[in-house]
């Protein structure tokens, strides 16, 4: 299989590479969501010591700077209330964690969650998050721009290997609200 984005020598279906995935991840891919077709999302196999952006798109293709996003985990808080939500831009924009964040979850301040958090209650590895596999009760805070992207990669939940998705697919996704001015 050719991968839509990149020069990955090693893409092909999710749901063919399962094994390679965090159990949500592996659920959520072989479930489907939103009418998007398992087959129409891609696992490219990667090194793990070049999962970060910048090294990452040195490695498979310039392009990726502005073809990848970043998921991240948030916590808003409103006296003891916390509430988890995760947030998705474009690779070269960054989260408005004061402003759109803490709005939308009508939050008296907001803030990027701790590793640890993260990690708990994600299932997934720190650096491979990815809003495929999130809990269902989290809100999916999403830039308009990142649903408005052809193909999209986006982490698989490891370092090791990433997911090659439609934008709209992840507009699809439980729990995904459009924000706009989400990315900076």
């Amino acid at each position: 299989m050719h991968a839509p984005l990149g020069t990955f020598t090693d893409a092909s279906p999710a749901a063919e590479r399962l094994d390679l995935l965090p159990a949500p991840v592996a659920n959520a891919v072989a479930a489907g969501w939103g009418g998007v077709p398992a087959e129409s999302v891609v696992h490219v196999d990667t090194d793990p010591e070049w999962a970060d952006t910048a090294v990452f798109a040195e490695h498979y293709g310039p392009e990726l700077l502005n073809r990848s996003a970043n998921c991240v985990v948030v916590a808003g808080k409103r006296g003891s209330d916390v509430t988890l939500a995760a947030c998705v831009v474009l690779s070269r924009a960054r989260v408005d964690v004061n402003g759109a964040v803490r709005r939308h979850l009508g939050a008296r301040k907001a803030s990027f969650a701790s590793m640890d958090v993260a990690i708990g209650e994600t299932g997934m590895e720190y650096g491979g998050i990815t809003p495929v596999g999130l809990p269902r009760a989290w809100p999916l805070l999403l830039d308009p721009v990142v649903a408005d992207e052809e193909w999209v990669l986006i982490g698989s939940g490891r370092r090791r290997g990433k997911l090659i998705v439609p934008g709209k697919a992840l507009a699809a996704l439980p729990g995904a609200v459009l924000v706009e001015g989400l990315g900076v």
